[in-house]
């Protein structure tokens, strides 16, 4: 399937309200830290997939609850998908969105979230960033796993603007380059 990079759109955001307004429904009775917008799609002026990124963020003992609360509004659990304290949940409907239920403090929450307000204040990075994602797309046999490791030298520089650790930066390039 061939990856599709698009410019920015305002709808997005809008998008995302729309969303977070409905899962917050959805986990009503569940202690929710945060739900976030993160990924391409959160930072104004980026080139990207279509598809609205968010995090649902909780502490380590309600998980199950937040999964069993997206089951029953009709998301499918898809498991961790080689993530840990990630869990990936399948929209049931438009528009098209990755929903993971994520630990809150995480690696992996940090990490969107610190790449999201990097990219945010750096216009430059921001459409350095979004330039790699386009010239990446042009190639129509470019699988997922191609794609995030291309994109991962210009990640590298983002990240380093980040207080993530040397090691914890490491182990963000191990897994976007599966090394």
């Amino acid at each position: 399937m061939a990856i599709t990079v698009v410019p920015y759109s305002p709808e997005w955001p809008q998008q995302f309200s729309r969303i977070a307004a409905d899962l917050g429904r959805s986990l009503a009775g569940v202690p929710v830290v945060a739900i976030e917008h993160v990924g391409s799609t959160s930072v104004p002026g980026l080139a990207a997939k279509p598809v609205i990124d968010i995090d649902v963020i909780v502490r380590r003992e309600h998980v199950d609850a937040a999964i069993a609360a997206l089951v029953e509004a009709g998301y499918t659990h898809r498991g961790d998908l080689g993530v840990t304290d990630r869990e990936s949940m399948a929209e049931p409907d438009e528009p098209r969105r990755n929903v993971y239920v994520c630990v809150e403090g995480t690696l992996h929450v940090r990490n969107h979230l610190a790449v999201r307000d990097i990219l945010r204040r750096r216009p430059d990075l921001r459409d350095r960033y979004g330039a790699v994602k386009s010239a990446l797309a042009q190639n129509p046999g470019l699988d997922i796993g191609a794609y995030l490791a291309g994109k991962s030298p210009v990640l590298q520089e983002v990240l380093a603007e980040s207080d993530l650790t040397a090691a914890e930066k490491d182990a963000i390039l191990r897994l976007n380059t599966g090394t």
